[in-house]
């Protein structure tokens, strides 16, 4: 028998110089890192591709699963992860009702949304769990108020079941400091809110398995945060209530167990994965330092939930797309738990179909994709290790940042946190306005004939304006990116006669086409009605047909050579009728701005304000 082969000992390894004179042949010319480096919204640089050499110097590698710094996870046996749905509580025989039901239907976690606090009692409680074992199942409340009584409630519930109270997980969900931060005021002062929650840990204490300080970082996501800011500010606010608890005498043990973390997990698949591993890291290297009675303290409980900044109301399949792949990421980087959010939820009340998707969004993931089966499927992967690595070093850096000022607490005081937010927010609204960060349905490619849905409300569609008086602290916006777009789509659909826009197509074929396309979908972005008759013979016959539509703005679309001699006759036949607007930024824009014309458009113009102008022009109010 011939002695055994290496396959790959005949070929010499190639150096990372000889690739990327390689790929720098390739681009002929062009500049590799304008080319090929992806500088991101988080302010570092990705490379095209990674190799073993960039993973020395990364200390976190030598670690398995379930070891001290859990960057691989605190899971040791499978990657499993609890499904959970959220019930929003309005009559708890209703509400236990549909958790019977989707605990049958592969949910293994409950999220009791109580809003009216005044209805917590032992009788509600009861009620609320009769026929569930506890035990087998996460079990998570999250109320306004009496949070203390909901525990002490439970545990006499538990105990007169003659439940195993160690055998109970979940959390009742308190984030006084989070609160402030939305709200812009509590109806306690601080001190007594973060006195409240420190009683709150002690009652807990039967319930080993409950968390109770939830630091929902999902909030700042949900403001427009990029990645590493929503990880520096969540564990900033995490290392907020560690010490105020110990401050209190809470044991930093206890405290920590206590904490659980609610992350919000959009579209940015790798980066998404590498967050979530970063956090992990960086939590333990933080409660590591308050000297905890074991390693154990330092372990992250992450529950996962799909972002709503990304979501949007038109094309409003598509949101199934991006919560699946932010599922998908939440899985691979190692989520305690995960809610999948309906993909109507932020402009209707969930239904049973849009329900039962999102639940099965989780279980194919689950079941038959089987990402429970391997833990941290993403070690190794030498571009993952790296994001992990980066996303980290910046998220510590800005956390330094905050705690040199004082910590969590006073920089939102002093409003430092909501201008962080603010800074990266605003600039996302500026990409998504100019169409660098794409909304599919909302900024780009918008379904023309689709309407609003008959079920949206207008009250869960758009965030609150104006504020309430007597703040304690400037709040933090939650909002969704697609928002503006969807103002201005919504405010022409709701005019007793849709706003259209006539496509004058002349000139050279593929030009005329191509900005065709591009015209329909900049102005159908805006609600506006389009009205397309393809190419027409002759500039004239094209002019005298757009008066005839009588729409209230004309497109004229060309090429730049073509410009100069189309326009101004198409100009001079529709004359002040409508308004006339070139698709394009020619050579000749000086000499046509001479003629009269005034407006053009282009892959260079702001969106949203330039259909705000054409809004205000024609009349339809916002």
């Amino acid at each position: 028998m011939k002695e055994e082969q290496k396959l790959f000992e005949d070929f010499k390894p190639v150096a990372t110089e000889e690739w990327i004179e390689k790929i720098t042949k390739d681009l002929k010319g062009a500049d590799f890192n304008k080319k090929m480096i992806w500088k991101t919204n988080e302010g570092f640089d990705v490379m095209p591709f990674y190799r073993e050499e960039n993973l020395e110097g990364l200390n976190h590698l030598d670690t398995l699963p379930g070891e001290f710094p859990f960057v691989r996870g605190g899971k040791q046996e499978n990657n499993t992860w609890f499904i959970r749905q959220n019930i929003e509580i309005k009559d708890y025989t209703a509400a236990n009702r549909k958790a019977l039901d989707i605990l049958m239907k592969g949910v293994d976690s409950l999220g009791f949304i109580i809003s009216d606090a005044e209805t917590i009692t032992p009788r509600n409680l009861e009620t609320l769990l009769a026929g569930i074992y506890t035990e087998s199942i996460e079990l998570n409340f999250r109320s306004e108020g009496k949070a203390r009584e909901l525990v002490q409630y439970l545990v006499t519930l538990l105990q007169s079941r003659e439940s195993d109270l160690s055998a109970v997980r979940g959390a009742v969900e308190a984030d006084p400091i989070g609160r402030l931060m939305v709200n812009g005021k509590l109806c306690v002062p601080v001190s007594d809110g973060l006195d409240y929650l420190a009683e709150l840990v002690k009652d807990s204490k039967p319930l080993p398995g409950m968390r109770v300080v939830q630091v929902n970082a999902s909030n700042f996501c949900n403001a427009g945060a990029d990645i590493v800011t929503e990880l520096a500010l969540g564990l900033s606010l995490g290392n907020e209530y560690l010490a105020q608890l110990t401050k209190r005498n809470i044991d930093v043990s206890l405290a920590a167990a206590k904490t659980g973390f609610s992350f919000g997990i959009g579209s940015n698949y790798f980066m998404e994965i590498a967050k979530l591993r970063a956090a992990r890291l960086l939590w333990a290297l933080i409660v590591k330092r308050y000297e905890p009675d074991n390693k154990l303290a330092c372990r992250m409980n992450i529950l996962s939930v799909t972002s709503e900044w990304n979501k949007t109301v038109y094309d409003a399949y598509v949101n199934m797309l991006r919560t699946q792949t932010e599922a998908m990421s939440a899985a691979l980087g190692g989520a305690d738990s995960l809610v999948v959010s309906p993909f109507n939820s932020h402009f209707t009340t969930p239904d049973e179909f849009s329900e039962r998707i999102a639940r099965n969004q989780q279980l194919l993931l689950r079941e038959e994709a089987h990402f429970n089966k391997v833990i941290d499927p993403a070690a190794g992967s030498w571009y993952i290790e790296n994001l992990t690595h980066m996303i980290a070093d910046k998220a510590w850096k800005l956390f330094l940042e905050i705690e040199d000022r004082g910590g969590f607490l006073k920089s939102l005081q002093e409003g430092v946190i909501q201008q962080m937010v603010e800074t990266i927010a605003s600039k996302r609204r500026d990409d998504i306005a100019r169409r660098r960060e794409v909304m599919v349905g909302s900024n780009q490619y918008p379904n023309y004939s689709e309407k609003i849905p008959v079920r949206a409300e207008r009250e869960r569609i758009f965030s609150r304006e104006g504020m309430p008086e007597q703040l304690e602290v400037k709040p933090l916006k939650l909002f969704r990116g697609a928002e503006e777009f969807e103002k201005l789509r919504l405010a022409a659909e709701e005019r007793e006669e849709q706003p259209s826009v006539f496509i004058l197509a002349a000139g050279n074929p593929a030009m005329r086409m191509a900005r065709a396309q591009f015209t329909s979908n900049f102005f159908a972005c805006g609600g506006y009605k389009i009205i397309d008759k393809g190419a027409f013979k002759s500039i004239e016959e094209g002019a005298r047909a757009a008066v005839e539509s009588k729409a209230p703005i004309v497109v004229i679309c060309s090429s730049d050579e073509e410009y100069a001699e189309l326009a101004p006759v198409a100009f001079d036949i529709i004359g002040r009728e409508s308004l006339f607007v070139v698709a394009g930024a020619p050579d000749c824009m000086e000499d046509l701005k001479k003629r009269g014309i005034e407006h053009f458009i282009s892959i260079r113009s702001n969106l949203l304000d330039t259909l705000r102008e054409f809004h205000k022009l024609v009349g339809v109010e916002i």
